[in-house]
């Protein structure tokens, strides 16, 4: 297959939806000759900020080392990085193209998108010196846990994707907790109590030494990434580097990039991409437009369906003087229409439409705010940076 004809292999596959367990990755990487296990790792879970902290981590490391998140903003091949590169295309091409002659012999398990994705990582990172993993959904059940990493890290805890991790703090810690290891050395960065009583009493039982935020480590003020949260962040990648073997520390980090993340694209008026897509990650979006100066602002939103819409708006709202709704291209959009009658503001359902709206409202020495979901920002991106993107996929 060439780099087409894998995406539309590949974005086929979402059609099998999502199947927690680790029972079929486990199997195909045991035909492939465990790739996972030739080389050491670092899974990262959380609600937000795992994708920095990861990120962060891959920035800090010696040595050539492996990065693999989800979902990418524009080009599948973002979601595999050796040293901060994407991996190219036509590698990508052959090792999908490898892995499906063997997914389609007798007896091999049917893989879902990000279980096949998470099976390539291993076979594309199997030259690296350490790979660091970001777990896609909750942890215990999500692909990445197949391995037993150097450090188990995990980020802030909120109520987000509880119809599959549960409707409570302590359901979603639960399942975040599930990358514990025995004896494997925990970094834990949420404060929420309910979710340090779950994620503790795990880590007491199997007796993984665990380092707490506020406790053994205090946040860095001087993140390489904006927003005051990443403070936290900041502090929970330096934690896990320092657990690591001290062959793995690197003297400083690489330059940390994060598209998307209180972005700030210059322009007239500029415009600020954050994925912020449940209210605690709106709340620190909220914290941060705080303190922005601009003659107006205008939060130009696109949610997916399953979220809390009205506790985002509720606490975006305060911060800018109109709302314009916009469907991003995806089957799993709210739809901009609803959202404009429920709560306000104006609806488009393309977003290179809403984006024009939304600057002509800011003026030219105004602030345009494009949040509520990573597929908001795929848009609003490659509409402002004129940047190439793949095929949109929900996953």
């Amino acid at each position: 297959m060439n780099y087409a004809e894998t995406l539309s292999y590949l974005y086929g596959l979402e059609a099998r939806g999502v199947k927690p367990g680790l029972a079929r990755v486990r199997r195909v990487l045991a035909l492939r000759d465990h790739p996972e296990r030739r080389v050491p790792s670092i899974v990262v879970a959380g609600t937000n900020g795992k994708g920095s902290v990861a990120t962060m981590i891959a920035a800090g490391v010696r040595g050539r080392v492996g990065l693999f998140t989800s979902p990418h903003m524009h080009r599948f091949v973002e979601r595999f990085r050796i040293d901060g590169r994407p991996v190219a295309e036509a590698r990508i091409a052959r090792a999908a193209s490898e892995l499906r002659r063997a997914l389609e012999q007798p007896g091999a398990p049917q893989l879902t998108f990000f279980e096949i994705n998470t099976v390539l990582a291993f076979e594309l990172f199997r030259e690296c010196d350490l790979i660091v993993l970001e777990v896609g959904l909750g942890g215990r059940l999500d692909a990445t846990n197949v391995v037993t990493p150097l450090v188990s890290v995990i980020c802030s805890i909120a109520l987000d994707h509880t119809d599959w991790l549960g409707p409570t703090i302590a359901h979603i810690a639960r399942e975040k907790a599930g990358i514990l290891k025995p004896g494997v050395p925990a970094i834990v960065g949420t404060r929420d109590r309910e979710a340090l009583r779950v994620i503790t009493a795990r880590a007491s039982r199997l007796r993984a030494p665990a380092q707490l935020i506020d406790r053994d480590f205090a946040p860095q003020p001087r993140a390489p990434l904006p927003g005051s949260f990443q403070a936290d962040n900041y502090a929970v990648a330096l934690a896990a580097l320092r657990a690591l073997p001290a062959r793995f520390r690197a003297k400083g980090m690489r330059r940390v990039r994060w598209p998307g993340r209180l972005e700030l694209l210059p322009g007239a008026p500029d415009v600020l991409c954050d994925a912020a897509h449940n209210p605690h990650a709106a709340a620190a979006l909220a914290e941060h437009l705080a303190g922005l100066k601009y003659a107006r602002k205008v939060l130009m939103f696109g949610a997916m369906r399953d979220k809390q819409h009205d506790a985002m708006i509720a606490l975006l709202r305060p911060h800018v003087d109109a709302i314009v709704f916009a469907r991003a291209h995806t089957p799993r959009a709210e739809d901009a229409t609803a959202l404009a009658e429920r709560y306000g503001g104006e609806a488009f359902t393309s977003v290179p439409r809403a984006l024009v709206r939304a600057r002509k409202l800011a003026g030219k020495r105004g602030l345009v705010i494009a949040c509520g979901s990573i597929f908001l920002m795929t848009e609003v991106r490659a509409q402002v940076l004129g940047l190439r993107t793949d095929p949109l996929i929900a996953m």
